[in-house]
């Protein structure tokens, strides 16, 4: 499969991580600092166009290797840059993986999120095949379920020490999106 993807629904535009990425997507991280801290256990106060290089220079092979499927989120319009979503913890043996988003702190409340999981849920099932995509969110982070919600997804329940950020661990909330209940 070609990491040569771009996904529209005429607002965002959702493609493949490149390397030309890392500053947009560094300026993005160091915008939004104080509300990724909290839930993305990859981001750190320090984080620098140096660890975004590192973790681009992976993304193809990870592709290629059907390990993580990493996009950046753009707006169509002016190509701002917006957030950042994946593809992740494949599951082949029961076919299933996880669901990750983020948007850029100016960019909150716009929909892009809700529009993002469900442009790459399609993705995840029409291309890649799955039967199950899972989102999972900290009970405290409240504007990542909403967005899962407004999305289709099925909240199923709560996992007690399922998310671990900085030493931190937080029960989740487990939200599923099948082919069947996506509202793609």
């Amino acid at each position: 499969m070609s990491d040569k993807v771009e996904l529209t629904d005429g607002n965002i535009i959702i493609r493949p991580c490149q390397p030309e990425d890392a500053t947009v997507i560094s300026e993005g991280v160091q915008e939004s600092m104080q509300e990724m801290l909290k839930w993305a256990p990859w981001c750190h106060p320090d984080y620098s166009i140096s660890d975004c290089k590192f973790w681009l220079d992976s993304r193809h092979q990870m592709w290629a290797e059907s390990i993580e499927y990493d996009f950046v989120i753009f707006n169509v319009k002016d190509n701002t840059f917006l957030g950042g979503c994946a593809i992740d913890q494949i599951n082949r043996k029961h076919n299933f993986a996880n669901l990750g988003y983020w948007v850029r702190t100016s960019q909150e409340g716009k929909g892009i999120a809700t529009a993002t999981v469900r442009l790459i849920s399609r993705f995840g099932f029409e291309t890649l095949g799955f039967t199950r995509l899972e989102i999972v969110a900290a009970v405290q982070n409240r504007a990542s379920q909403r967005v899962a919600e407004k999305a289709g997804a099925v909240r199923e329940g709560i996992h007690r020490n399922r998310h671990v950020v900085h030493d931190m661990i937080y029960d989740s909330v487990m939200f599923s999106l099948i082919p069947q209940s996506s509202s793609v």
